[in-house]
């Protein structure tokens, strides 16, 4: 049923055809907004004076916190995020008023006549600060099994450490936008760059102190998101939905790039303190964690991050006794959000670092290592939170990359290398991952469609979820397409909106293509079952013979026939005009919501997953000693995706996975000063990677032969798991440092590694040389 479809838009991706939010055509009267925010991480406003601002021609409105007709709040859990600041602000990029004017120059023109008097406060601005003042934004979280404490003391042998992962900017192509266009009878069209329509629809509403149902939410396409348009693309419609409100008019809010990168918030930053115990065999007897998490100036969806990082501290590895507790502090930055990912980078850091450090202790191959500790098929085989690894394919993976990867014939090359080149250093790793497919918030993981098929025998399909670049709906497409034994190009998927699918969950936690997809089959198959009783009567009333019977009737190569009589057959256009003269509805919905699963978070125990996706890297890289600059030479990637629903899209979601988690892991560096001003908010200060930055050699193959039971057409998700995969970049990049030491000792640095860092520690390594290494 694999179909290698060409992604819906790459046409309009190449001509410019395809339309966002700043594409769409301009109403008439249309007015545009600008976000006016703080300059100050901490501060209690004193006064403000918007007169000479709303007295600049051209400007039609100039909105605070007291020109909201609804409610000042846009948190999407815990209510703790107004949508405009009123007493204090707390973050540099906070938003305080609001400015709709005929030209971009003249709101900006009232942005420089306004004038507020702050009070500065004292503000929190690094993690260490935050936990030295107990700024914690909820109770801690903890997950444990067994007593890891007395297994750590009791191991033969044991380690410790800190690390610290960065935050990283989201970087979509397209910024955050909205286009807010009123209605009659206080009624809202918005044209939306969200990720998640309805929470979106119900935020605009609460603002404007609506019902729901007099505020639709379009969305055709986004330029990118990545978890940064899952809930924050709420705040830029909640600030064009006041402004349209307020002026009868049509509104629009495209970001400026600085802008969008000093209001939004990024990938939380982590300290994680570890501590293992282990014995000569590498094999892991306990492991307590401490993951001390960033939330920023307000919680957003800061606890869920926290709680799927403490669900990844495992990653691949069984271990038999575990200790995870989770802290969210406070800080003077904006709020942290969602990010490919969503805290399982973070949380699998640390066990990574711990196997590289073991491998280090006992001079063995850190391959070597991870495969032990590999979880089981059979026993060794329920996480920490009480969850069996089903269907496990680690060893099976291990097996075919190693092959394919040539990996141990290298690992001796590279030895070999490294004995002779001093300034330069080769390293090598492979890393595994084990992602948990499904939103830890139970109530979440349910979808809808609607599924139209019209008379010419072309078929319109709705559903939740939002596409971004990722290729959902031509996976939908697919779906629809083979379920219904038609031709692709017969299908069509229509925009997002509320006004048609209501109560949509996000499309985030890699479950677009699951859920919805799931839901369009369950819509088919209604279709196919009201189809199959009319065409059997209308067989049937041919007299040609025995009546046909519903459950002979097949949709296959564009045609509708009795499987018993063959020569029974319509084509499905044909099909569809028959039906329709019969009065039989052509028009289905299906509801899908994943079963089996659910997750008690105050015990720390359930099933929180349907399903694993499991997947492998090697990665090899160069390193120079003398510059800190590295170059990866190889990466191979084998990856399980099930039977992929679209091998073309899912190998393009896996090199883009990888490549953005390289970012995360070797260069995307955020930095703040002491004002909590944001350094880097443009293109010239934050690197993200180019082609540049693409293995020299790359081979990304997916897993065959492994379909996934109980999932639409045996599929996996694929768009959050090769991520974690770069961290075989990460510890190649350790590896070759280690080799200056003679891999006696772990190299300690933390994410990203940038040429500093690699620098700082290379030249910390070549103290050590020469000396005994206590173990």
């Amino acid at each position: 049923m694999n179909q290698n479809l060409h992604h819906e838009s790459a046409r309009g991706h190449v001509t410019g055809e395809a339309r966002y939010v700043d594409d769409l055509p301009e109403p008439e009267q249309l007015l545009v907004g600008r976000v006016v925010y703080s300059s100050h991480a901490h501060a209690r406003i004193r006064s403000f004076d918007l007169t000479a601002a709303k007295a600049i021609p051209g400007v039609a409105a100039v909105l605070s916190a007291k020109d909201i007709p609804g409610r000042n709040q846009m948190g999407p859990v815990i209510k703790d995020e107004p949508v405009l600041a009123t007493e204090v602000v707390h973050s540099v990029g906070q938003a305080l008023f609001l400015i709709a004017a005929e030209t971009d120059e003249q709101c900006r023109e009232a942005e420089r006549q306004i004038r507020v008097a702050y009070e500065p406060l004292e503000a929190i601005l690094t993690l260490p600060e935050a936990m030295a003042r107990n700024a914690l934004l909820g109770p801690p979280r903890k997950i444990e099994r067994g007593d890891a404490v007395s297994a750590i003391r009791n191991a033969p042998l044991n380690l410790r450490g800190e690390l610290e992962t960065g935050a990283q900017e989201h970087w979509y192509l397209e910024t955050q936008a909205c286009l807010c266009v009123p209605d009659e009878s206080d009624r809202m069209r918005v044209f939306s760059s969200t990720q998640h329509p309805s929470e979106t629809q119900t935020l605009v509403a609460e603002v404007l102190g609506w019902p729901r149902n007099a505020v639709t939410v379009d969305v055709r396409r986004l330029g990118g998101a990545f978890g940064g348009k899952e809930t924050q693309a709420n705040h830029t419609a909640c600030w064009t939905a006041l402004l349209s409100h307020a002026t009868g008019r049509p509104v629009k809010i495209r970001l400026f790039r600085d802008d969008d990168m000093i209001m939004t918030g990024k990938r939380h930053r982590f300290l994680i303190r570890y501590e293992a115990g282990f014995d000569r065999e590498g094999m892991l007897h306990g492991m307590a964690l401490e993951l001390h998490s960033d939330g920023g100036a307000a919680t957003d969806l800061s606890f869920a991050i926290l709680e799927r990082a403490m669900l990844h501290v495992d990653n691949s590895y069984f271990v038999p006794a575990c200790s995870v507790t989770g802290y969210v502090w406070k800080t003077n930055l904006p709020s942290n959000t969602a990010f490919r990912g969503f805290g399982g980078p973070q949380g699998m850091a640390a066990i990574e670092t711990i196997m590289d450090r073991i491998a280090r202790t006992l001079q063995q191959d850190p391959a070597e290592i991870r495969r032990r500790n590999f979880y089981g098929s059979s026993e060794r085989n329920t996480t920490h939170y009480g969850q069996r690894v089903e269907n496990n394919r680690l060893q099976l993976i291990f097996d075919r990359i190693t092959a394919s990867s040539d990996y141990f014939r290298r690992r001796r090359d590279i030895q070999e290398f490294n004995a002779q080149h001093e300034f330069e250093k080769r390293g090598i790793a492979l890393t595994p991952v084990k992602f948990g497919i499904s939103f830890t918030t139970t109530h979440l993981n349910q979808a809808a469609a609607l599924v139209n098929i019209y008379t010419d025998g072309t078929v319109l399909v709705h559903h939740g979820g939002v596409e971004m670049g990722q290729g959902l709906q031509t996976k939908i497409q697919g779906i629809a397409a083979v379920e219904l034994g038609i031709d692709p190009a017969c299908v069509r998927t229509g925009d997002t909106s509320t006004g048609t699918i209501p109560n949509t969950s996000a499309t985030a936690a890699s479950s677009g293509a699951d859920m919805n997809g799931m839901a369009v089959k369950r819509a088919v198959d209604a279709l196919k079952s009201r189809m199959a009783d009319g065409i059997a009567r209308h067989f049937s009333c041919l007299n040609l013979g025995d009546p046909s019977a519903p459950e002979d009737i097949r949709f296959s190569d564009g045609c509708v026939t009795d499987a018993k009589h063959p020569d029974r057959s319509l084509s499905f256009k044909e099909c569809a005009q028959v039906l329709h003269l019969q009065r039989i509805s052509l028009s289905a919905e299906g509801y899908y919501s994943t079963p089996e699963i659910g997750w008690d978070r105050q015990k720390g125990r359930g099933r929180p997953f349907l399903y694993y996706a499991f997947g492998m890297a090697v990665s090899e890289v160069l390193v120079d000693l003398l510059t800190g600059d590295h170059t990866i030479l190889r990466a191979d990637i084998l990856h399980d995706a099930g039977d992929s629903l679209n091998p073309g899209i899912d190998i393009g979601q896996v090199e883009g996975g990888f490549l953005q988690g390289i970012g995360w892991c070797t260069m995307e560096q955020i930095a703040w000063d002491e004002q909590g001003r944001l350094l880097t908010h443009s293109p010239d200060t934050y690197k993200i990677p180019t082609a540049g930055d693409v293995p020299a050699d790359f081979r990304v193959e997916l897993l065959s032969g492994v379909p996934n039971p109980d999932t639409i057409h045996r599929s996996k998700a694929v768009g959050e798991p090769p991520f974690m995969l770069a961290f075989s970049v990460w510890l190649a990049i350790k590896d070759a440092l280690s080799a200056t030491a003679q891999h006696r000792v772990e190299p300690e640095f933390s994410l990203p590694a940038t040429r500093e860092r690699i620098l700082l520690a290379a030249e910390s390594l070549r103290t050590l040389h020469a000396r005994p290494v206590m173990v």
